[in-house]
């Protein structure tokens, strides 16, 4: 009699038709989550943004010279970065002033001015010679000419107030480029007397630009003895000398 075990059982499911279980995906990690708690750390009792925070709000107390230093640090380099920024707009509000002016004046015709007025003696043939000189450079000649004049108002001024021997230099070499100019330009009829006022006219302003120059040497005076103040307040009391003891005041036989 055979046993039911060794007969095959059709209730029973093949173990390779069973379904394989997936492995579990690990969970993403959340974004910006190194991040999130760098923050939370940070902002703990002993954490960096708390510490900083705290010093923000000591400043009224603190005042300037107790403020954290890196507080300190920060108004610093902002205000050098203000003034950094407002240097470089004035100097670019002048520099575009400038070229504004330079670029203005070439309307005016230089060498070709029919004034009348004394000034013109010494004007005209400025402009005249600059006029023929300046025809190669690569800016106008009444450029040139503005220049001229600029830099001898400039010397004139500043050699006045501040006594500077390098304006009063550049002073005098102005002074006779223009007095060559007016000797040059001038026809040949009217030179000398064009040119003594020229001379003349720049001896008077070298009164305002050289103030206060003078080639006298300067002579050392002999040291004065230094004199001890008498002081009327003062008394020293010298104490009167002792009389001197006798010598023979035990002499018997003396007189």
């Amino acid at each position: 009699m055979q046993s039911n075990d060794s007969a095959p059982r059709t209730d029973r499911q093949e173990l390779a038709h069973l379904p394989v279980p997936f492995s579990k995906t690990p969970p993403k990690e959340r974004p910006f989550a190194a991040l999130r708690t760098w923050w939370d750390k940070a902002w703990e009792d002993d954490g960096v943004l708390n510490l900083m925070w705290l010093d923000i709000l000591n400043v009224p107390q603190d005042g300037p010279r107790n403020m954290a230093p890196w507080i300190r640090a920060v108004v610093m380099l902002v205000g050098a970065s203000f003034v950094v920024l407002a240097v470089l707009a004035a100097g670019e509000a002048v520099l575009r002033a400038l070229h504004q002016l330079l670029t203005v004046v070439p309307t005016v015709q230089v060498g070709a001015d029919t004034s009348d007025s004394v000034l013109a003696i010494i004007d005209q043939p400025v402009r005249t010679y600059i006029a023929q000189h300046s025809a190669g450079l690569p800016i106008a000649a009444s450029t040139v000419y503005t220049l001229w004049l600029a830099t001898g108002i400039a010397a004139l001024i500043l050699g006045y107030f501040t006594r500077s021997n390098a304006l009063r230099a550049m002073w005098t070499g102005w002074g006779a480029a223009t007095v060559f100019m007016v000797w040059t330009a001038t026809p040949d009829t009217s030179r000398t007397v064009a040119v003594a006022l020229t001379v003349l006219a720049w001896t008077l302003l070298s009164a305002l630009a050289l103030n206060g120059l003078t080639l006298r040497r300067t002579v050392g005076r002999p040291a004065h003895p230094a004199k001890t103040p008498a002081r009327p307040d003062v008394h020293i009391h010298m104490p009167a000398p002792a009389p001197a003891a006798d010598q023979n005041s035990n002499c018997p036989f003396r007189n």
